[in-house]
């Protein structure tokens, strides 16, 4: 790991409420601890088309629903990013959107992908509806429990 990446790897810790992380490889051991309260998470982030062989902490759930987002229709639910990296509409250049302004999703769609230490993370759906606004631009910076989209549910 460089000291980007284990920059990077303290920022999430801070912010994602996890109170610790370790990582080990071969050569390689690095624990980070805060003085948070214990939080403890179930569901992991799939991590798919890696270019190269980093870690990455993988302690946030899968796109959480939020509460009612602050807008005039309260009835829509806000799709948040599950880490720090950065947030990709399609697969690759040139490739198409996985989601578009109007489409029909449904639980397990794959909504975008977050790049955190050169790891490439789906990020999918928890539930169903229709994308009503994407609050994120293509290859923009994201923050852990940044709202990415927003849903009308089903």
């Amino acid at each position: 790991m460089d000291i980007k990446q284990i920059q990077d790897l303290i920022k999430f810790v801070s912010k994602s409420g996890v109170n610790e992380v370790s990582i080990e490889e071969q050569d390689f051991k690095i624990t980070i601890k805060t003085n948070q309260e214990p939080t403890y998470v179930t569901a992991s982030v799939p991590a798919v088309a890696p270019i190269a062989a980093a870690p990455v902490a993988q302690a946030a759930p899968v796109a959480t629903p939020a509460a009612p987002a602050a807008s005039a229709d309260a009835n829509l639910i806000t799709v948040k990013s599950p880490m720090i990296g950065t947030f990709y509409r399609s697969a690759g250049p040139g490739k198409p959107s996985f989601v578009n302004i109007g489409d029909d999703i449904n639980t397990g769609n794959v909504l975008c992908i977050v790049e955190a230490m050169k790891l490439f993370n789906e990020i999918e759906s928890e539930v169903s509806g229709k994308i009503v606004k994407i609050l994120v631009e293509d290859a923009q910076p994201v923050e852990y429990d940044q709202p990415l989209f927003l849903v009308e549910p089903k």
